[in-house]
């Protein structure tokens, strides 16, 4: 039989425990498609005392896992601890610097310092894997990177953060607003006690800057990631977006445009969008990722399932070690990292779509009046219109439209020119909507 590949395991939450679950139940069916057994000889996380539903008694324990990758007795780390700095990035530098695979699920660490990662594994010659940072188990890094080689990535739209995804169609199902749903989503394990990252849009850009570097051989640069994220999203706006035939679901997108000059300009956005019913991505309810991308040649492909968990995340992280016990390495962004190219961003203004605005307003005469002058004078043409009936006299009344396609300058020339209007109780909400 051939050598075991050695693991060594930092981080033993929900995702590393998942993975020794998987590779004891499964040990055969992995072995047997790995061509040699995977086997976990070290393991290090913060609280040693922790029962966490697993026996470690097997494993060596390390108190300080950024030097697990010194060990002789280690081929492959698997770092599951997160955080774009810190253990995390000193654990996976030492990795590569000692000649060993690394494989990690942290999409931040990735996206900070991806980069300078995968060149210092190239020039090892060792394997970096990072299928687990994105969306989970849906094998979409796999899939742009080798099932979609032969194409030319046009676009690619994601839902790639499910805490979102579960508390916008949980406000669609029971009519409750985001505050609400969000503790609800909190309680149920899907959100963190600080959920900052997710609501805002950030884990999602994240991932979304680790697939334009694979779709597009671009080199992976967040910094141009514009993301947007929910907590202003209302029982109401989801409500008038139904009516119109629409959901609300935060949506990383992505595409290239042809640059002055030649070359090309990538623009990625994370927003959240109105749906149309008939889009792949209308339908991806709870804590479910999904990811469309549009190649040359394969046309419109669809990669869904569970975006967290245990059990799909390890069967993420697994699938990347079966991968090196097999040999298969390569570029870890589909090409060598000085093959990438550095596009600039593009010009999101010139980019021309449809647009649903909620404006918050004082309930008096005329503001309706100031809010359609400076549409006109901004050159936005406005499709519907839709006020919400007076709660309470004197109070705010939501005024919400859907304006015709346009550049998208436009509508952000007519929010300058309502800058400072006494009518307006709080900043406008700008919600895209996504061609079918």
């Amino acid at each position: 039989m051939a050598e075991p590949l050695r693991i060594a395991l930092a981080g033993l939450g929900t995702v590393g425990a998942g993975v020794i679950r998987l590779l004891d139940e499964n040990a055969a069916l992995v072995g047997a498609r790995a061509g040699r057994p995977l086997q976990i000889v070290a393991v290090s996380a913060r609280d040693r005392a922790k029962d966490r539903g697993v026996d470690l008694s097997r494993y060596d324990w390390c108190d300080d896992m950024t030097a697990m990758a010194a060990r002789d007795d280690v081929d492959i780390v698997v770092e599951l601890v997160g955080g774009s700095d810190g253990p995390a990035l000193t654990l996976a530098r030492n990795t590569i610097a000692q000649g060993k695979g690394l494989v990690t699920a942290n999409k931040a660490m990735i996206a900070h310092h991806g980069l300078a990662l995968a060149e210092a594994a190239e020039s090892a010659g060792v394997a970096l894997k990072f299928e687990a940072a994105v969306a989970g188990g849906i094998p979409v890094v796999k899939g742009l990177r080798e099932g979609a080689a032969a194409n030319a990535i046009e676009s690619v739209q994601g839902i790639l953060n499910g805490t979102c995804n579960f508390i916008l169609s949980t406000m669609e199902d029971s009519g409750a607003d985001f505050a609400d749903v969000l503790a609800q989503a909190q309680a149920h394990g899907y959100a963190e006690a600080d959920p900052t990252f997710d609501i805002e849009g950030i884990d999602a850009a994240h991932k979304l800057a680790i697939l334009s570097a694979i779709a597009f051989g671009a080199r992976l640069d967040f910094a141009q990631v514009h993301a947007e994220g929910i907590a202003r999203v209302r029982a109401a706006d989801i409500a008038r977006a139904k009516d119109l035939g629409f959901v609300i679901r935060l949506v990383g997108s992505a595409d290239v445009e042809p640059a002055p000059g030649g070359g090309q300009r990538l623009l990625q956005r994370v927003r959240p969008c109105l749906v149309p019913d008939g889009h792949p991505l209308a339908h991806v309810d709870g804590p479910t990722n999904a990811v469309v991308a549009q190649g040359n040649f394969s046309g419109r492909l669809l990669f869904q399932g569970a975006g967290a968990g245990d059990g799909p995340t390890a069967s993420a992280v697994v699938a990347d070690l079966i991968d090196i016990a097999r040999g298969e390495a390569g570029p870890a962004f589909s090409v060598p990292v000085g093959d990438l190219a550095p596009l600039e961003p593009a010009d999101a203004g010139e980019r021309t779509g449809r647009n649903y605005i909620r404006f918050t307003v004082a309930d008096r005469p005329g503001v309706l009046a100031e809010i359609t002058a400076a549409m006109r004078d901004a050159g936005v043409s406005i499709e519907s219109l839709i006020q919400q009936g007076r709660q309470k006299e004197g109070g705010e009344v939501l005024v919400a439209m859907v304006v015709h396609e346009g550049p998208a300058r436009t509508v952000t020339e007519a929010l300058r020119l309502l800058e400072g209007s006494e009518s307006l109780t709080a900043p406008p909400l700008v919600m895209p909507i996504l061609a079918a």
